[in-house]
């Protein structure tokens, strides 16, 4: 396959993804089930296409970096230097942003040649070799911070939404809105890298109804359900907060798709599931559990054995520490 640049690959790219737990409800399927965690099978589908909406993305970081000029690298560096620049690893890690990584240099210097050893999704260790890039010297040190700090923090949360994975399986890890300002899309597609699930992209794609709304309503859980599910449709997805048993009950009698269970501890959960699943039951629906609230990856496996569907993590984006990575460069003769 050919790379943004031209140059050969490691894997053939496929479209970019933003099929989410939510969007899938769109499609019909009422029944959310927390089946297989993503794996490896997924994350062959990760890399990230290019376009539009990304390029300008990337131009604007490297805009604010670069302003008018790169006073130091055009004062130092003659304009026919060429180098090569190697990322690798400093610690080990899941990768994301590779693509990202890869195109900033190509923005920079059109025949920019890049070789990549890993692809988004990869597991390496500390010392791996992740792509090589051949670029003017300019480009390579010009570029250098932008690239890094996408594919650090890319890389970051991948690397800690993996770590959540591995500690609930076979129970699913969704992320959350809680994403840096306009770099939704790119954090969400590193969750995927992880292993983990999209929960909706934003305030569009699925109701999810919080308790300051049903609060700030002053009517009835069920009312609020049933006058959504009026306005989306049966194959919407609704999602009901729930802060307590009753409210769990409530969202159930309502008809939501998901109940979100907040801030219940692991034995809690284990009790009130088997007593929600029966009230599905009888009401012939099937339900999706989901907890949420303050879990950690100390916690998050007790949780997934609380008999919970799936488990919505914020920190995923929130907290999810730079990955160490390192670009070192060398002059070419």
């Amino acid at each position: 396959m050919q790379s943004i640049d031209g140059t050969t690959t490691a894997r053939e790219q496929e479209p970019d993804e933003r099929e989410s737990a939510s969007q899938e409800g769109r499609r019909g399927s009422r029944s959310r089930g927390g089946g297989p965690h993503p794996g490896a099978e997924a994350r062959s589908r990760l890399e990230l296409a290019l376009d539009a909406e990304l390029d300008a993305l990337l131009g604007a970081a490297l805009a604010e970096d670069v302003g008018s000029g790169d006073v130091t690298s055009t004062a130092s560096l003659p304009a026919t230097l060429v180098a090569r620049g190697r990322l690798h690893a400093k610690a080990a890690g899941v990768a994301s942003g590779l693509t990202l990584f890869a195109r900033v240099f190509s923005l920079l210097d059109p025949a920019a040649r890049v070789t990549s050893s890993s692809v988004d999704g990869d597991a390496f260790e500390s010392g791996d070799t992740l792509l090589v890039v051949e670029a003017s010297a300019r480009a390579l040190v010009t570029g250098e911070r932008t690239a890094l700090n996408l594919v650090q923090r890319l890389s970051g949360i991948a690397t800690l939404t993996n770590a959540y994975v591995r500690r609930a399986a076979p129970v699913q890890i969704l992320d959350t809105r809680k994403t840096t300002p306009g770099l939704r899309r790119l954090e969400k597609y590193a969750v995927r890298c992880g292993g983990g699930v999209n929960h909706r992209f934003g305030l569009f794609d699925q109701a999810m109804l919080k308790n300051n709304h049903v609060d700030l309503t002053g009517r009835s859980l069920a009312d609020v359900i049933a006058d959504l599910r009026a306005a989306q449709g049966p194959d919407f997805v609704i999602t009901a907060e729930a802060r307590d048993e009753a409210e769990a009950e409530a969202a159930i009698d309502g008809g939501a798709d998901v109940v979100l269970l907040d801030n219940m501890s692991p034995e809690r959960l284990g009790e009130l599931g088997p007593v929600l699943r029966r009230r599905a039951q009888t009401a012939g629906r099937t339900v999706v559990l989901e907890a949420s609230g303050g879990i950690t990856l100390e916690s998050v496996a007790a949780f997934a054995a609380s008999g919970v569907d799936r488990i919505s993590v914020g920190a995923l984006t929130h907290s999810a520490p730079a990955l160490d990575l390192a670009f070192a460069v060398e002059r070419l003769a």
